[in-house]
């Protein structure tokens, strides 16, 4: 008879809830107090475009996706790797947790590939994933640690890549899937997937892909929530157990949208 997995939760904090400090201060309470193993994946992108504003940098966006040349690169790769992380590593730490901040790089723990220029658009330095490594994160993992882990992945061929953090978050909780009973939870600014924008409480408590198929064509889900969703997907097509979208103070489950195969 197969060993029963032990529960993992992967939590993705957005950028907007990192630069709340209420927001975030209660996330990292209510994410210190999950039972069990987990892992917290980051965003960062309003600080990114803050601190690139001051050093005169220009942020450029397609589809609300970041252009990162060697400059915005650079820019990234400070405010993720240095600012953002360790932020959130010495605060977890204040809560007694033993987190450990790493990015695609340490440990080879996620490896991408620069993505190709299509239809004429060039997001330069962005890395899009080939595969995360189970195996050293579920070591670490299983040492005791807690990964607090920031949107940079590297090509092996030494260059760093802006990688964005949803993914990351899938790629991680699919990878530990092989070892877990994984639970993977978006957390934002909203209830969860709403069925109007305007309107806080119209969360959708459930999306089938067929729903999402049906919400996008009538123009109920649009923008970045399409990728987001996409990602969801993926991780329960790659054997994660749950994805919730939900708000960053309800990262217990019990509330938000849940993605159903």
């Amino acid at each position: 008879m197969a060993k029963e997995k032990q529960g993992l939760t992967v939590v993705k904090v957005g950028g907007a809830v990192v630069e709340d400090a209420e927001q975030l201060s209660q996330l990292l309470k209510d994410f210190s107090a999950i039972e069990g193993r987990k892992v917290l994946v980051h965003g960062g992108g309003r600080r990114a475009t803050k601190v690139a504003a001051a050093l005169g940098i220009e942020t450029k966006m397609v589809n609300g996706r970041r252009v990162t040349d060697a400059d915005m690169l650079e820019v990234v790769t400070m405010v993720y790797g240095g600012l953002v992380n360790k932020n959130l590593v010495a605060r977890l730490q204040a809560q007694g947790i033993n987190a450990l901040g790493l990015t695609g790089a340490d440990m080879n723990v996620i490896r991408s590939h620069k993505r190709p220029v299509k239809d004429g658009v060039d997001f330069g330095y962005v890395g899009d994933v080939d595969e995360a490594n189970s195996k050293t994160l579920n070591t670490l993992i299983e040492l005791g640690f807690t990964p607090v882990m920031a949107p940079l992945t590297h090509d092996g061929k030494g260059n760093l890549l802006n990688t964005n953090a949803d993914t990351i978050a899938a790629e991680t909780a699919k990878a530990l899937a092989d070892y877990y009973d994984v639970t993977l939870i978006y957390s934002f600014e909203k209830k969860g997937v709403l069925r109007n924008p305007n309107d806080d409480d119209s969360v959708i408590p459930v999306i089938t892909r067929e729903d999402f198929q049906r919400y996008v064509a009538d123009g109920t889900i649009t923008g970045g929530m399409i990728p987001k969703l996409e990602n969801a997907f993926d991780a329960i097509d790659s054997g994660v157990s749950r994805v919730i979208i939900t708000l960053a103070r309800a990262i217990d489950g019990k509330s938000g949208t849940t993605i159903c195969p």
